[in-house]
């Protein structure tokens, strides 16, 4: 049998306590509302909306090669080059600090 640790001068805990209600009502708007929002923002920014401009020019589409160099390989090796800047001279703050 657990007994409830009893602290003086504190009443015992009989729950979760709520600070304020939670209307259904309000929150059905709540919810209708940003719904709605998201719905209109998704419609309105679809892309038959996106006409060509008479100046476009578009060029030739990446390569499969070129989008992985570019979209993975490119920031793994900025990573890399950060990172091994950032334990040099972190090394080298560690070698003044004991000579």
């Amino acid at each position: 049998m657990k007994v409830p640790v009893r602290h003086p001068g504190r009443a015992p805990r009989g729950g979760v306590r709520y600070v304020g209600t939670v209307d259904k009502k309000n929150a059905l708007r709540a919810g209708a509302l940003a719904s709605g929002t998201t719905l209109m923002m998704l419609l309105m920014s679809s892309p038959a909306f996106a006409a060509r401009d008479d100046g476009d020019d578009p060029g030739p589409g990446l390569s499969v090669i070129d989008t992985l160099g570019l979209y993975v390989a490119a920031p793994i090796v900025l990573f890399l080059v950060i990172a091994g800047l950032v334990m040099v001279g972190d090394k080298s703050r560690k070698q003044q600090k004991q000579g």
